[in-house]
């Protein structure tokens, strides 16, 4: 943990280097998130609910899906570049390295101007919190802190999962944006509204509605049995798969000889 602050103080001394561009970036990352939330809020005000659920309501949903994606993003962004890390020849020197792989690629590259939409699912939590008129209990504290934590560990194992796939491919293939950054459009809305199989797809194989639609249910007082305060938990479950996914990558990695 030492080394990995480390990482972290460098990667933060870097990105201020340019502190014009860091801001640029970092405002254009916010706006690029604010058009969804302006088309959100566009439907919201026409239509009034969505599968029952009213604006607050699915601003909650939104804002945790945000908040655990930008974390990911920030944090696992090496990852999200891994096809360049392979190409370049950096891998092949970090495994010459008596460090763990998956420590070494998380430290080689943290993306802070992501937190651009960090900033906005702030913005979003600070007003739907007092609008939603849920009676913030510990529990339902607790609960909201897990789906945030947990959602963040979820995006950060597809990206691994994309990185791995990157050692049959060298080059990444795209079709995992749907579940990256296209599980952060969908979250825009409570994952049922897209129907059943898509839930139940969402639930079982890429378990996205675990840390964001079940819980929102408990918060919001639908459901009240503690199952759902804990089901967030319950997604952590898909680490393994994903870390077994990349350690039968690394064992059929070839080099490139870069």
């Amino acid at each position: 943990m030492k080394l990995y602050l480390k990482y972290l103080s460098i990667h933060v001394r870097s990105s201020m280097q340019y502190k014009v561009s860091f801001a640029l970036l970092t405002l254009g990352q916010f706006m690029v998130s604010f058009t969804a939330l302006l088309g959100l809020w566009f439907m919201m005000n026409r239509f009034h609910t969505v599968a029952g659920f009213a604006l607050p309501e699915v601003l909650i949903g939104f804002s945790v899906v945000l908040t655990a994606f930008s974390i990911a993003e920030t944090v696992a962004r090496a990852f999200d570049v891994f096809p360049v890390i392979i190409s370049n020849g950096e891998f092949d020197r970090m495994m010459m390295r008596p460090r763990g792989l998956i420590f070494q690629v998380l430290a080689a590259k943290m993306e802070f101007s992501r937190m651009g939409r960090l900033v906005q699912a702030a913005a979003m939590l600070a007003y739907a919190i007092p609008a939603s008129g849920i009676v913030w209990t510990p529990d339902k504290i607790l609960t909201l802190v897990l789906m945030i934590v947990c959602g963040a560990v979820v995006f950060g194992c597809l990206f691994l999962i994309y990185a791995a796939i990157t050692f049959f491919t060298i080059e990444g293939l795209e079709f995992m944006n749907v579940l990256t950054d296209g599980g952060r459009e969908f979250g825009r809305y409570p994952f049922a509204i897209y129907g059943r199989e898509v839930l139940k797809f969402l639930t079982y194989v890429v378990p996205l509605a675990l840390f964001q639609y079940y819980p929102l249910l408990y918060l919001i007082g639908r459901e009240t049995g503690k199952f759902y305060m804990f089901l967030p938990l319950v997604s952590l479950l898909f680490v393994f798969p994903a870390y077994g996914f990349w350690r039968i990558g690394l064992r059929n990695y070839k080099s490139t000889g870069s």
